[in-house]
């Protein structure tokens, strides 16, 4: 007989967890949410999920908590204070925090967990909100071997490339990585389009031939012609890729390794947000390379 399906406690229904508590739910998996907007929750009550009253509540109804929150203080929020994870969480247990966060608080949770007698996984992921909902996210995952196999199963759901890259934060690490890499093509995305355009060539037409030759990216193929038409509806805000290139400068302070490419990408993004610009999409930093060009390179309507 097949084993049955553990119990799934989803915390953070953003962007990005909305979609794949979405898949879970679809996947036959008895699901508990919870947020601190509770119209988000209820999106997936109508649809059969349950209702918790808080991260305590759900981690005490669940086998398997899953947190897909926005920064590490709201991680250390949900996880260590009132009406937290580690109130309500079982012995056997198992917290996978799937947020984009300092590897320092994986650490920290990892070290929780081995003390409370429950397994931990850090396990960010990066394929923005299109990723979320075909369930094609690449999920980077530190933690202990025995329990990555053992949760491996539900994070196929909303994943395709799921890489064990380490013991505790190595997950959160290496998506420092990704987002170094991201935020830097985003910006040279940005520099590409805006000089070809001013120079008079159809920015349409570069993103033809860019996307065949080495400079393909995922920036192009995902975010080029919707950056063209003006589209930075938010599948990843600028003001989240800001907080995640200010985890990358630490980190880069931590282990003595000079960033200066990314502590540039950093003060753009910042200017996005002082600008009133950190709710758009992240391949909207096309609009302050605009700005500094006096060119509109976007497509008018």
């Amino acid at each position: 007989m097949a084993a049955s399906k553990p119990t799934i406690g989803f915390i953070g229904l953003g962007i990005m967890g909305q979609p794949m508590a979405q898949r879970l739910l679809d996947a036959g998996y008895t699901l508990t949410v919870h947020d601190v907007d509770s119209e988000r929750a209820k999106a997936l009550v109508v649809k059969g999920a349950l209702r918790g009253a808080s991260a305590k509540d759900v981690s005490t109804r669940t086998q398997v908590i899953i947190t897909m929150l926005p920064d590490t203080p709201d991680v250390d929020q949900v996880v260590f204070g009132p009406q937290g994870i580690l109130e309500g969480i079982r012995p056997g247990a198992t917290l996978i925090d799937m947020s984009s966060i300092a590897p320092s608080m994986s650490r920290r949770i990892a070290a929780a967990a081995e003390r409370a007698g429950f397994a931990a996984l850090d396990a960010p992921v990066s394929g923005g909100d299109v990723g979320a909902q075909q369930g094609t996210l690449s999920i980077m995952v530190g933690g202990d071997e025995k329990t990555f196999d053992r949760m491996l199963p539900i994070l196929q759901v909303m994943g395709k490339r799921i890489i064990l890259c380490g013991g505790p934060g190595a997950g959160q690490t290496v998506k420092v990585c990704n987002q170094i890499l991201v935020g830097i093509t985003l910006a040279g995305v940005a520099e590409a389009l805006t000089l070809g355009a001013k120079a008079g060539v159809d920015p349409a037409k570069i993103v033809e031939v860019l996307s065949g030759g080495l400079a393909r990216c995922g920036v192009l193929e995902n975010r080029g012609m919707r950056m063209l038409e003006g589209d930075f509806a938010p599948g990843f805000r600028c003001r989240l890729h800001y907080k995640d290139l200010r985890i990358a400068i630490a980190a880069g302070q931590d282990y003595a390794v000079p960033l200066p490419t990314t502590a540039l990408v950093h003060e753009m993004f910042k200017e996005m947000v002082l600008s009133e610009r950190g709710d758009l999409d992240h391949s909207g930093l096309l609009t302050l390379v605009e700005d500094r060009a006096g060119i509109k390179v976007r497509r008018h309507k």
